[in-house]
Order: structure tokens, then sequence, then C-alpha cells
């Protein structure tokens, strides 16, 4: 991933310099197991922990994979260069390059999944925040993008809480799925290296042996793995196109910090643009683009192929530092989001009344008004406030035919704000907790 769209502490987990360093490990801890089965030599193993404050030379590997065209190979050949030769014979014993390359893999997407569930805690921490914050400030709802019936911004955030609380169950399900290793050699039968060993090396790592790999671990684990980032990512979207919403100058109930020196735009000065937003949709897309790859990677030939590997290789780095960068920003926008409750109130109140024609149709019926006639006394009065910018609450208290069955008073009764906001509570108790 470009360094723009990067943060560091994942970026260094997909580094030559980590994988490289995770293979070692591997393979040392491999030697361990060997000589506490009596397969190699204990000073053989112990040689290999020669090399455990080396510095791998990228430059040096590249170089010799360059002759060899195997990239395992020639970390190998180099890690003898550091350990000897007569002392790294062992090295590798019984294993294909499969055992390090998948379990390698697997404990880097652990590592990365560990630093995208402590920035959805912290996402968290921000919804609720502004969520309490804002728990009565009134706005009006919307569907289909038309207004619909009040609600408040705090309902807005808690519902936002609400899905990324269940993402963050979904990352810590993928990270439990995904963190297995394999150590079972040439198709998966053991025929040459110990069960013991797996064993040993994934304890090491924190991870789990899997049950049954070929000459790979599954790939439905790493299907389901990038499915559930790319879910992550449709939810960071779903916040972001409500902001973008927000922030269009027709509604402006709340809009992006603009901070001092900041610029909209080259050609137009006045331009305050939820480009943080539109940033975070576009990620978005990037993310949800590896999905459709991880799943095509399950079928494989046989026992092995490598038509996963250059996929792995693109959406194990940039699925992970893509979605950790989106969830950083999104938090930092949720924390300094402005919020604009005049704005919201003038929103709600634009069409007179308006959106208080369900609590008269439901008046309606009950007192005694068909419901197909109550939703034709409702509508054609709310038509004159669509069509000729009359007061709803006015036309309702002229209309005849609607006083026959509700006196002023109850109509009046009818654009109470407060009817809407009464479960805000309830609704809070449920997502948050009742503390």
């Amino acid at each position: 991933m470009i360094p723009r769209y990067s943060r560091p502490e994942m970026v260094a987990i997909w580094s030559p310099e980590t994988k490289f360093r995770i293979w070692y490990e591997i393979e040392a801890h491999a030697c361990d197991a060997q000589a506490d089965l009596g397969v190699i030599p204990r000073a053989n193993a112990d040689a290999v922990w020669k090399a455990k404050d080396v510095e791998f030379d990228v430059a040096r590997i590249d170089e010799i994979e360059a002759v060899t065209k195997h990239d395992v190979i020639a970390f190998l050949t180099h890690l003898a260069e550091h350990v000897g030769s007569d002392d790294a014979r062992f090295v590798h014993q019984g294993m294909t390059s499969s055992d390090v390359l998948d379990t390698c893999f697997n404990v880097q997407l652990v590592k990365a999944t560990d630093i995208l569930i402590e920035d959805m805690v912290k996402l968290l921490a921000a919804l609720k925040r502004r969520a309490y914050e804002h728990k009565d400030t009134v706005r009006i709802g919307r569907s289909h993008g038309i207004h619909a019936e009040p609600t408040t911004m705090g309902l807005t955030f808690a519902r936002f809480y609400a899905e990324m609380d269940r993402n963050l169950n979904r990352l810590k399900k993928a990270r439990k799925e995904i963190a297995t290793g394999a150590i079972s050699g040439a198709v998966g039968t053991f025929a040459n290296i110990d069960p013991a060993v797996e064993e040993h090396v994934c304890a090491k790592l924190g991870l789990e042996p899997e049950p049954i790999s070929t000459q790979v671990i599954p790939r439905d684990r790493h299907a389901a793995f990038f499915a559930a980032l790319g879910v992550v990512a449709s939810s960071i979207e779903n916040v972001s196109i409500e902001i973008r919403h927000m922030q269009r100058t027709e509604v402006l109930e709340a809009e992006e910090f603009f901070s001092k020196g900041q610029k909209g735009s080259s050609a137009m000065p006045h331009k305050r643009n939820p480009v943080l937003t539109e940033n975070l949709t576009g990620l978005a897309r990037l993310v949800r683009m590896a999905v459709v790859p991880a799943m095509e990677n399950v079928a494989l030939w046989h026992e092995r192929d490598i038509s996963h590997s250059s996929v792995e290789r693109n959406i194990g780095p940039d699925t992970t530092i893509t979605l950790d960068f989106a969830l950083a920003r999104l938090t930092m926008v949720i924390d300094k989001l402005v919020i604009y409750p005049d704005n919201m109130l003038a929103n709600m109140n634009k069409f007179r009344g308006l959106v208080m024609s369900q609590r008269v149709l439901l008046a309606l019926t009950q007192a005694g008004v068909s419901r197909e006639d109550s939703y034709k006394l409702v509508q054609k009065n709310a038509m004159k406030v669509w069509e000729e910018g009359k007061d709803f609450k006015t036309e309702l208290l002229g209309d005849a035919d609607v006083l026959k069955a509700l006196s002023a008073e109850e109509i009046e009764d009818k654009f109470d704000l407060g009817y809407h906001t009464k479960h805000v509570d309830t609704i809070f108790a449920r997502v948050f907790g009742k503390d």
C-alpha cells in the first residue's frame, strides 16, 4: 500500500525483515523439536539459534533468489551463511516450503488483526462518547433520502456503535480462525516429520496446529478472514456516507472538522468538503476488492498449487494496512465531527409539521375512521404542504372531516416531539448496557 494510506506499525508486519524473522523462528523452533525427538543432534539445533540476533540481509536473499528462483531456498542458503553449512544441514528437516510460508502468513495475519482489534476498540469509544453527547439531539430520520420521522443524533451514533461492535466480534472470530499453523511436510502426511514438531512450533508462535493440511493450510480460513475485513470496510463506508450526506450544503447537520489553514478547493476559496469520508468510501472499495480473490483461492489443485500465492502476497498487506488506516481515520473524524443541532431542528421543520403524519393517521384510525379513509384524509392535507407550502397542522385544524374524528387539542397533541424520543433510553440500554 502507498505510504499516504499507511501507518508504520501495520506496515512493519509486512516488511521483508519481519517475514524473514518469522521464517527463522519457524525453522529454529522446528529444529528444537527435532532435537527433542532425537531426530537431529542437539548441538545442531542450538547452533541455529546463533542467528537469533542477526538482521537478515534482504538484498543478499534477493541476490540468491535471482539464481535459485525459489524464495525459501534463498533464505535457507542465507541462514547457512550465518550458522555455518555443517551446523545448518538439519534445518528444514522433513519440511516443505508451504510449512514456512503458510505458517508465517498466518502469524502475520494474527498480528495484523491484533492491531485492527485495537483500532476498533478506539472507534467504539469515540462512537459511544458522541452517542451519549447527542442522545437527545433531535434530527429528522430519512428513508429513501426523504424526511420520515424524528430520531436523535445519539441514536445515529448508537446505531453505528452497535454495527462496529458486531464487527469487533467478527474480527475476533476471524483472528481465531486464521491462527493455525502447519508443519506437516510434503502433501501434509507427516511422513518425514513428526506431528510433535508442528505442535511445538505452533505453541511457540501462538497458533493452533491445523487439524488436517494438505501441503497448504486450507484457504477457506483465509476466505472467511478477508470476508470479515470486507464487512468491516462496508461498515466504515456506511458511517462515511451518512457524514457526507449531513455535510451537504442543503443539509449541514454535521461536518468534518476544518482545521486552521486547511483549504477546500484550488478554485473556490469558500469550499469545505467532506474529503476524509470520501476518502474512506474509496478505501472501503479497496478492502472489499480482496474478498472475491480470497474466495477463489479456496479451490486449489489436489494437495497444492500456488495460484493463491500471488494473490495473498498482495491482499495480505494491502487489506490490513488499508483497513488499519481507515479505522484510525474514521475514529479521528468521529472524535472531531462538528454537529449543528439548530440546523437539525430547522431541517426537521422545513416542511411545517409534515413529519407527524403517521401520528395523525393512527389517531384517526383509533377514533373509528377506517385506515383507507384515514390515509386519504392525511395525504390530502400533506400534499398541500408539499405542493403549496402550507402548514400541516393548520390544514388539519381547518379540515372539517378531520375535526369530525379529532378535537383541536388531540390534533395539537400529535405534534409533540417528545413522543418520538420517549424510548431512546431503552434503545441505549440495549446497545450500551443498562449501566
